[in-house]
C-alpha cells in the first residue's frame, strides 16, 4: 500500500520557520516529480513547490518563492519543505504529492498524504 504521510505541522509566530517531511513508503517515488500543495479554509488548493525526480530543479509558487525551499532525499523516499518567514497567510493544511506529469497542476499528481495544519499567529 502506498503512503504519503506528512508531519512537522503545527503553530508558529509570524516570522517563525517550521519544516515539514513527507515520507513515502510502499513504492519508491526516486523517478517522480513530488510537490507540496495548501488549502485554506473557503479556498482552491495552492500549489506551493514541487521538485524533479532528480532534485536539480525546483518550482515555486509566487507567493511562497524566496522564503520556502523544497528537498528531497530519495535514499530516504523522503521530501521536505523549508519554511521560513512565515506570515499569517501561508496558514493552511499542507499536503504532499506524488507521481505527476505536472509540476503545478494538482489534478495530475496520482498519490497524496492526508495534510499537515500549519497555523501562524499574527
Amino acid at each position: 500500500q502506498v503512503q504519503l504521510v506528512e508531519s512537522g505541522g503545527g503553530l508558529v509566530q509570524a516570522g517563525g520557520s517550521l519544516r515539514l517531511s513527507c515520507a513515502a513508503s510502499g513504492r519508491a517515488f526516486s523517478s517522480d516529480i513530488m510537490g507540496w500543495f495548501r488549502q485554506a479554509p473557503g479556498r482552491e488548493r495552492e500549489f506551493v513547490a514541487a521538485i524533479s525526480s532528480s532534485g536539480h530543479f525546483t518550482y515555486y509558487g509566487y507567493s511562497v518563492e524566496g522564503r520556502f525551499t523544497i528537498s528531497r532525499d530519495n535514499a530516504l523516499n523522503t521530501m521536505y519543505l523549508q519554511m521560513n518567514s512565515l506570515k499569517p497567510d501561508d496558514a493552511a493544511v499542507y499536503y504532499c504529492a506524488a507521481d505527476s506529469v505536472s509540476y503545478r497542476n494538482p489534478a495530475l499528481y496520482n498519490y497524496w498524504g492526508q495534510g499537515t495544519q500549519v497555523t501562524v499567529s499574527s
